[in-house]
């Protein structure tokens, strides 16, 4: 919500262009013109943004009537979260061939190309938490969160710092956690194992970051895979494709879950009183059920929802079939 301010500010007050505040607050110049000319439509006043809360300051800019947004608008608006699903749910399926559909629908709808263009800026809104770039089934991130959770061990009364590990599925975004004791090489394997435990399915690819336990050798074209770890990607029938140095969005979505995980879970058991690893993974894991019921900002269903709509022939679900020994 800052930012969304910030541009207002930046466009506004301080006078810059359109893609100087993009290029400043990290975001697409169409979502500052958007926000701009939403402020403007709104009636607000510049002097009131700071007293405003960030409720009814979203509450003004989405009811504000925006040039050119009127009855034919509000159709293709209504249809953006389906469409998305469609794409992510369907091999095969093309942005080309849902425009076809929604023109027979709306046979005064918008042309191709603003058709894509208003998706995209759909897309771009900083408060859309979707992604159209992950398939069902095709990938699992998996990470340490960088900060630990630190409870309190009941059985001495010190304090116990446990690493955190999250993974995330690409499409639904369906999120897990739990902590181990250490980063070693045993619980990293247990700690991914957990995860496709939880979700009941594996996905094609597995993508940690360049974690020791993972990569052994960091190279863009032929990374070192820890033979280990490669053993049980085998035997699940999985291939590791690790996420590239200095590429940030190979990982943003699992960097994204963990921020979600220190503001959800984290922050709820930090301080409290545990006597075994696995209370505080049964902690955990109710309010991780909270999480990924939770309904995204904007949208009509949760990671949990999404999972049970999104399906990858021939599986059943985002993971793919175990494979047991």
């Amino acid at each position: 919500m800052n930012k969304i301010k910030d541009i207002i500010r930046y466009r506004i007050v301080a006078g810059m262009g359109a893609r100087q505040v993009a290029r400043a607050l990290g975001v697409s110049r169409t979502v500052v013109v958007k926000y701009v000319e939403a402020f403007h439509a709104s009636g607000l006043e510049l002097s009131g943004l700071e007293s405003i809360t960030d409720s009814a300051l979203m509450e003004a800019l989405n009811g504000a009537t925006l040039p050119g947004k009127g009855t034919r608008y509000q159709q293709l608006d209504e249809r953006l979260p389906a469409i998305v699903m469609e794409l992510k749910k369907k091999k095969g399926m093309t942005l080309k061939l849902l425009w076809e559909r929604y023109i027979e629908e709306c046979p005064q709808g918008y042309q191709y190309s603003q058709f894509c263009l208003h998706l995209q800026n759909w897309r771009n809104a900083p408060e859309v938490c979707m992604h159209i770039d992950h398939k069902a089934g095709e990938e699992m991130f998996v990470d340490w969160a960088g900060d630990k959770l630190v409870v309190i061990d009941g059985n001495t009364g010190k304090e116990w710092a446990l690493e955190q590990f999250v993974a995330i599925l690409g499409a639904s975004e369906l999120t897990y956690v739990e902590v181990r004791e250490s980063r070693k090489e045993g619980d990293w394997i247990r700690a991914n194992e957990g995860a496709m435990w939880y979700w009941g399915g594996v996905s094609r690819a597995l993508i940690p970051d360049c974690t020791k336990t993972a990569v052994t050798r960091v190279d863009p074209y032929e990374p070192g895979i820890n033979p280990v770890f490669d053993d049980f990607a085998a035997h699940y029938g999985l291939v590791i494709v690790p996420a590239r140095s200095r590429h940030p969005r190979d990982k943003a979505l699992v960097e994204n879950a963990v921020r979600l995980v220190y503001q959800r879970i984290s922050v709820h058991l930090s301080g409290k009183t545990f006597y075994s690893l696995r209370e505080v993974n049964e902690s955990i894991r109710g309010l991780l059920e909270k999480h990924n019921n939770k309904h995204f900002q904007r949208l009509t269903f949760s990671r949990r929802m999404r999972i049970d709509t999104t399906t990858a022939s021939p599986i059943t679900s985002e993971g793919g079939k175990r494979k047991r020994k």
